[in-house]
């Protein structure tokens, strides 16, 4: 039996008969010791690889991503750290430190010292726990050879305009398309395609710059610049987004398009200043990725109904609501995609323009030149529309023409602020919509979130269920509607842990999907909207009496069906 097992007998952690039957299972199968006692949470990570360090010899550390050095990334091939699970941190002077969960691994000790040799540099040996080498080889994926080559000639250029202190700013040096931080902008902007990253953010901090990644709703950092390559980066992009490279002192808004893997995408650009420099946040717009179906986005059972039925009324107002980025505007979209047909007109006005949707009348407002939403609204209803979309009912005005554009036989769709659909109703009425149009005009409101989707190729059957677990799924279950309850599964089969895979990159989740709560418009809810003393207690007593889904109740079926997990569910209720 090994030291790591039998020391784990020995602090009582495993009795002899279960180490019995785990080394049985690891025999048979492909995994580690280590793999297996995480697999079935016996130990906690970091614990374990602080005992398993004790045990070998070899320090445990605990690596920051931002603790990597780009550089030294080049001095172990990918293929190699993956294989043996081991990834280079630093490089100082000649001496290498080495991360490696197996460091007692004599056949990936003899591939560092043949790297080594053949490098010419020394190296210090460091053990690190699983999750942490997961988190460090994804930045093998911006290790590309074009970049190296590009940051070393930028560099170099820089160095050369120091000495000669005669070389423009980098905000005016003339950029030829050779030019080596035009190379680097385009890994960038290539690493956030390949990566189906949302977002870039590139931030100047005070030795280094860092570029991180919004996926599936989380940032990850990916790669640290030289602090001296920050305004280069930040001017090329001000050039494509057609910014004013000289204007560093407040924030600036751009677009540009370029084909990434021969497929053409959209960037919107937003500058911002901080003390160290200009700040730079892409979103990254694929078009035709906006056209998915309601059923995609995660809209299923009574919500689908009620949203395919709002959208075939001849008029009325549809609101989605949520925080920011909970996916309101992809919502909007997939209902003007459906809407999108030959014999209707569609206007938009939004702030900024998302996506641009063929045969759609997109138009971007200019409150700095007076052209808000308000104005914008007044001049649509002199453009013959059938469909309105609104990117936001911000304030009285608005939401008042918003209303009787809703009224006087128009379908439109914005959007609101609120914590669930319910909140509506008061919203608008503390925007000062006289009560009595509320029922009249709004047809539908969808309140959201979106959660981390499980990644079909590694998700896992949770093995232990606490009756905690169980108490919450019966509480928050109980009043809905009794032909959802005889659907589900209350044996909790079909509840999954996340896992991580390479084709989720280790993060158990792959892509995100939505969690509804949809309120009809109906009679009852009517004569409560219009009622002086409306209490939100009472709208939504009376909306679940009809069999409104709340988003958590949403989120548990959902978990219930292996869409995703309950820590997600869970996670994203704690933010309501």
């Amino acid at each position: 039996m090994s030291k790591l097992l039998q020391t784990l007998i020995e602090a009582s952690v495993l009795s002899q008969e279960d180490a019995r039957k785990l080394e049985e299972e690891i025999s048979s199968s492909a995994e580690t010791e280590e793999e297996a006692i995480l697999r079935k949470k016996i130990f906690p990570e970091k614990s374990l690889f602080e005992l398993k360090g004790e045990i070998t010899g070899f320090p445990f550390k605990l690596v920051e991503t931002e603790e990597v050095l780009l550089k030294a990334l080049e001095f172990i091939p990918e293929e190699s750290a993956k294989y043996y699970k081991m990834v280079p941190l630093k490089i100082e002077g000649n001496t290498l430190d080495v991360g490696m969960v197996f460091p007692e691994d004599l056949k990936a000790q003899e591939v560092l010292d043949f790297l080594a040799r053949q490098n010419r540099f020394s190296y210090k040996i460091y053990l690190i726990s699983l999750t942490n080498f997961y988190e460090i080889i994804k930045q093998y994926g911006t290790l590309k050879q074009e970049f190296s080559k590009a940051l070393e000639s930028l560099e170099g250029e820089m160095n050369e305009e120091k000495k000669s202190k005669v070389a423009a700013p980098a905000d005016s040096r003339p950029l030829s398309e050779d030019a080596p931080v035009i190379k680097m902008v385009a890994v960038i902007l290539k690493y956030a395609v390949d990566g189906e990253a949302s977002d870039i953010h590139i931030e100047p901090m005070r030795d280094k710059s860092r570029v991180r990644y919004r996926i599936d709703g989380n940032l990850h950092a990916s790669i640290f610049l030289p602090s001296k390559t920050h305004p280069s980066i930040v001017a090329r992009i001000k050039i494509l987004s057609n910014l004013k490279i000289d204007e560093t002192r407040v924030p600036q808004d751009g677009r540009f398009s370029t084909t990434v893997h021969n497929k053409e995408i959209d960037f919107r650009v937003s500058t911002f200043p901080t003390s160290l420099g200009e700040k730079v946040v892409m979103r990254v717009l694929v078009p035709g990725e906006q056209a998915a179906t309601l059923e995609d986005l995660g809209f299923d059972g009574r919500n689908l109904k009620l949203v395919k039925d709002s959208i075939q009324k001849p008029f009325g107002l549809i609101l989605a609501t949520g925080p920011t980025g909970s996916g309101k505007t992809t919502t909007l979209y997939t209902l003007l995609d459906i809407l999108n047909k030959e014999g209707v007109n569609i206007v938009t006005l939004e702030d900024p323009i998302e996506y641009f949707m063929k045969g759609v009348n997109h138009s971007q407002i200019r409150p700095d030149i007076g052209y808000g939403f308000a104005e914008g609204l007044r001049s649509i209803l002199r453009q013959d529309p059938d469909i309105i979309m609104v990117g936001e009912a911000r304030d009285e005005e608005t939401g008042n023409l918003v209303m009787h554009a809703a009224l006087t036989g128009h379908i439109v769709l914005s959007t609101l602020h609120t914590n669930n659909a319910v909140g509506v109703i008061p919203r608008l009425i503390d925007m000062g919509i006289p009560p009595f149009l509320i029922p009249s005009a709004l047809t539908a409101t969808i309140a959201q979130r979106l959660v981390g989707a499980l990644c079909p190729h590694c998700k896992k059957k949770k093995e232990n269920i606490s009756q905690d677990l169980i108490n919450i799924f019966e509480k928050e279950l109980a009043s809905i509607p009794q032909d959802l309850k005889s659907e589900l599964d209350f044996s909790f089969g079909e509840l999954y842990d996340a896992v991580g895979c390479k084709k989720c990159n280790w993060r158990g989740y792959k892509g995100r999907i939505g969690l509804y709560e949809v309120l009809e418009m109906t009679e009852e809810l009517s004569k409560l909207a219009i009622n002086p003393n409306l209490s939100e207690d009472l709208l939504v007593a009376e909306a679940c009496r009809q069999g409104m889904i709340t988003i958590r109740q949403d989120g548990l079926i959902k978990a219930l069906r292996g869409k995703t997990s309950v820590e997600e569910v869970l996670r994203a209720g704690e933010e309501m």
